[in-house]
């Protein structure tokens, strides 16, 4: 009973301390009424090929630029990977919704969003962030606000619920959550220092000024 509890623990933290902070894309006619305004949106990576988003990266995305044109967000920040010359997140990402009308001048792409809890305190250090709209999936979403929470972002999030049309690679991913949320809460608790931890940047201070 002690070994079940200690394994769902960082998942509870996670739900309740996300808990009045977050909510699901499309689950009411007037989902963007709940979203509170924020000066960004923080859109996580999630995988590309060559140069498209996958198909749940791809939702992220244009809920992200939902949130833009209801002026619920005036800049949009990308944060992924982009560990090799090869494999270029951002970069993809900034592509797509400039493809869907979403001015360029409002992107900002974070490079070095190597996991949810660098791509939230990466926000606050290097980008200046101080309050942002989260925009993932519902399976990451808890834990995605709670992190950027516990980085010290005033954090909203909005999830998109991928079960509608990927049932099976979502319950794969959500059960994946059980060791994402230990080890998330296990940076949180010490602090742990982003694989990149700087040096600051003023792109989304220029993106929001445009914006």
């Amino acid at each position: 009973m002690l070994l079940s509890v200690l394994a769902i623990s960082p998942l509870t933290w996670a739900w309740l301390s996300s808990s009045g902070h977050r909510t699901v894309a499309g689950s009411s006619p007037d989902w963007i009424s709940e979203v509170p305004g924020a000066p960004a949106a923080l859109v996580f990576g999630a995988g590309v090929r060559g140069t498209h988003p996958s198909s749940m990266l791809a939702r992220r995305l244009d809920v992200s630029a939902q949130l833009y044109r209801a002026g619920k967000v005036r800049a949009i920040l990308l944060s992924g990977d982009n560990s090799r010359k090869d494999y270029d997140e951002p970069t993809v990402m900034r592509d797509y919704l400039i493809a869907r009308g979403v001015p360029a001048r409002t992107l900002v792409l974070d490079h070095a969003g190597f996991d949810t809890w660098d791509s939230c305190v990466r926000a606050r250090d290097v980008f200046g962030a101080t309050r942002v709209t989260v925009v993932t999936q519902v399976f990451h979403l808890p834990r995605a606000v709670a992190l950027c929470r516990a980085a010290g972002l005033e954090a909203f999030g909005v999830g998109d619920d991928s079960s509608r049309q990927w049932a099976a690679a979502t319950y794969g991913y959500a059960a994946r959550e059980f060791v994402a949320s230990a080890k998330g809460l296990m940076d949180s608790l010490v602090n742990s220092a982003p694989v990149f931890p700087g040096p600051r940047e003023t792109t989304l201070d220029a993106a929001l000024r445009s914006g």
